[in-house]
Parts: structure tokens; sequence; C-alpha cells
């Protein structure tokens, strides 16, 4: 968890509960303070998709990618594509399970099957997300 290259207000890992060559599970909490509450939706606060999403790459493709590759000074991804249908909406307050399962992981880049679930074991989403392992110092960035 702490070779994950975000922080406050963008760290999306509350806990990771598993994790190998193959899979990852962890969760986060939608806490009700949010900003993206205030305005998404007046009088009907919905966590919105691309935040959906950003969970479920943090969980299931940066912390499985990070395991994979030992997690190197300054390794970071980059989001190449995402496949996601949802399937239920997340509230305020809501905490939710991802797991990834790894597709392929070759040439650098890391492909996963990605499944969110809320308290209940619903599925709120689910899909493939591909992202590419990034060397700050490889790209001058």
């Amino acid at each position: 968890m702490e070779k994950l290259p975000y922080g406050e207000p963008f760290l999306f890992v509350d806990t990771l509960e598993y994790i190998d060559e193959q899979k990852v599970t962890g969760s986060f909490t939608f806490r009700p303070e949010m900003d993206c509450y205030k305005g998404h939706f007046k009088g009907y606060p919905v966590t919105p998709g691309v935040l959906l999403t950003e969970v479920m790459a943090q969980i299931g493709l940066v912390c499985l990618g990070i395991y994979l590759t030992g997690g190197p000074e300054g390794m970071t991804f980059g989001l190449t594509s995402t496949n996601v249908e949802f399937m239920r909406p997340v509230l305020p307050g809501e905490k939710v399970t991802v797991t990834g399962e790894k597709l392929y992981f070759r040439f650098g880049k890391l492909k996963c099957r990605v499944t969110m679930t809320n308290a209940q074991g619903e599925e709120v989403s689910s899909g493939e997300i591909a992202g590419m392992i990034i060397n700050p110092a490889d790209h001058n960035l």
C-alpha cells in the first residue's frame, strides 16, 4: 500500500485483503463528505462512474501491477483502456470491494478483469481495465 503512487484526496484504497500473482482483492469506503457528492446529483448524491472506475483501477490493476513488479521507486501506471459496465449506484457511505484477476502481463502492459461489489455482495460494476507501467525517469516526466 505504501508503494501506491496516490495521495489524499485521490487515494481510493483503504485495505488489501488478498494479493498474489493472479488476483487482488481490496476495499474502499466512499466517505459522505467527499466533494463529488456536492453536485452529483442535486438532492440525490450518487458516486460518479469515473470514480468507480478509478477505484477499480487502483485496486484491481495498479495494486496488482506493483505486486508483480516489486514496485520500483517512481513507478506508476498509465491507464490505456477500460471497458466497464455499471449495474448499481454507489451511495455516500457505502463500502465497495474490488477483485482484479490478471488476464495478461507482457511488455509492460497489464490487463485485468475487475469486479466491484457492494456490502450486500451485489455486483456494482465489472469489466476489463488495462494500463502500462510508467517510469518517469525513462520519459523525462
